[in-house]
């Protein structure tokens, strides 16, 4: 037995040599696996095929990384050398043309196609390693960061993020979103810095509302991107705030700014009628919010969000509520003003159905369409009665309005641009059109019947 136990745990000199020979053959053969996965390049050394990359286009070496998982791990050691660093974390984001034009639309081009083999050599990575993997390659370019560049207005390094995440995460389910969106958040520190301009005076931190404006509009909602993936990163950005901080927080990213500093200007619309290009990005907003993409967004908080809105950071002109609800769409302005008739609020619903039929009328829009809009928020009325006094409120609306603007007129106040005349003037082609529509309407239906 002592024998025989000996014997099976004593290897003799002939079967080490044997079962080395096994060992010894192999081995060649896993490397051999690993060889033909490289196809050509298998006869070139690591260097000699990173020299190769350098020769090839982005989009070349994208491709190139679908070919096997062997040269896709080999690409990502060759992206976080400092010659493929070098080669592909381009930063001549301050070239002084705009985006748009070749330079920086090349450039654009460019991290367009980074996002790409990004994608590609990290696609059997969990969302988490592959985060981690792209902050380590992107994390020396400061101009990727919410305060990195010293001059954030002519710098194209934001847009570039933004267009490298959004080819990066395209096709990525919403799980997998909500973590980007929680490691951005996270990584630029946003929800302290979202904190203190949403909770401080409005303009008191100008450079702040700048750096989360150009961030948001840059990284989160780069031009371009589609309505869904908009209404997504829009409402994760807005929906962890209360309802007035949102509001805030809307201005910022798409209310009007400076010409000079590119500063919000708070004091907008509460100083004069603005014009269309000033509330085009908050409309575009409100629509995004209101249309079926934003599935977390009901039609009553939409309405309450441009009710804070327009009391910031006082109440606003009434001319420059109807042009926001105008520029929203034919939907959200009917599910305002409706709103409106619903809660009793006549005489308000009146004056900004006045205000809309001088809109129409400044800004060239055909008159009938605010007939039409009085026509159906005066069926959500339930009484007769509430209608009739919602018509009276409109016409003794005009009537004020125009009497307002008449003796401001005959009192000589005047400013540079005789503004107070030239409005009198809208005011009362306003009414003659707007009664001109009612009177074909009426007519017609008449003599139809």
């Amino acid at each position: 037995m002592t024998s025989s136990a000996g014997s099976s745990c004593t290897s003799t000199p002939r079967q080490k040599q044997r079962r080395s020979s096994r060992l010894s053959c192999h081995t060649p053969g896993r490397d051999s696996r690993v060889l033909s996965a490289l196809g050509d390049f298998q006869a070139l050394p690591l260097e000699i095929f990173q020299m190769v990359l350098n020769y090839l286009s982005v989009k070349d070496i994208s491709m190139l990384s679908m070919v096997s998982k062997t040269i896709s791990s080999r690409l990502i050691n060759y992206i976080s050398t400092s010659s493929g660093t070098r080669r592909l974390l381009l930063q001549d984001f301050h070239n002084p043309e705009l985006p748009g034009r070749k330079e920086g639309a090349s450039i654009l081009e460019h991290y367009r196609s980074l996002g790409l083999l990004l994608k590609r050599c990290t696609l059997l990575l969990p969302t988490r390693d592959r985060l981690k993997y792209v902050h380590k390659v992107l994390s020396g370019v400061s101009c990727f960061k919410l305060n990195g560049c010293a001059s954030p207005l002519h710098c194209l390094g934001l847009q570039c993020y933004g267009v490298f995440l959004q080819i990066l995460t395209a096709g990525w389910d919403e799980l997998e979103c909500h973590r980007v969106f929680n490691f951005l958040w996270e990584l630029s520190n946003l929800a302290r810095k979202v904190q203190t301009v949403v909770s401080s005076k409005p303009g008191s931190a100008r450079r702040l509302e700048l750096r989360i404006r150009l961030y948001c509009r840059g990284v989160l909602l780069p031009p371009g991107s589609h309505r869904s993936d908009s209404a997504f990163w829009l409402t994760r950005i807005l929906k962890p705030w209360p309802m007035v901080n949102q509001a805030r927080l809307l201005y910022i990213i798409f209310g009007p700014v400076s010409s000079l500093d590119g500063h919000v200007v708070w004091q907008k619309m509460i100083e004069g009628p603005t014009d269309e290009t000033s509330l085009k990005g908050l409309a575009d907003a409100i629509k995004l919010l209101y249309g079926t993409e934003a599935r977390e967004w009901t039609a009553d908080d939409v309405i309450s969000l441009v009710d804070e809105l327009s009391v910031l950071p006082q109440e606003w002109l009434m001319e420059n509520n109807a042009r926001l609800l105008l520029l929203s769409g034919n939907s959200i302005c009917f599910t305002f003003l409706a709103s409106k008739a619903v809660n009793g609020r006549a005489v308000e619903l009146a004056r900004l159905m006045v205000f809309m039929a001088l809109v129409c009328e400044k800004d060239l829009y055909c008159m009938d369409w605010a007939v039409k809009m009085m026509q159906k928020v005066c069926k959500v009325f339930s009484t007769p009665w509430e209608r009739n006094n919602f018509l009276q409120c409109l016409e003794n609306t005009f009537a004020h309005m125009l009497m307002d603007m008449l003796q401001a007129v005959l009192a000589g106040e005047r400013d540079e641009e005789d503004s107070g005349f030239l409005n009198l003037f809208h005011l009362v082609n306003a009414q003659a059109n707007f009664h001109k529509e009612i009177l074909y309407l009426a007519m017609g239906s008449s003599s139809s019947s």
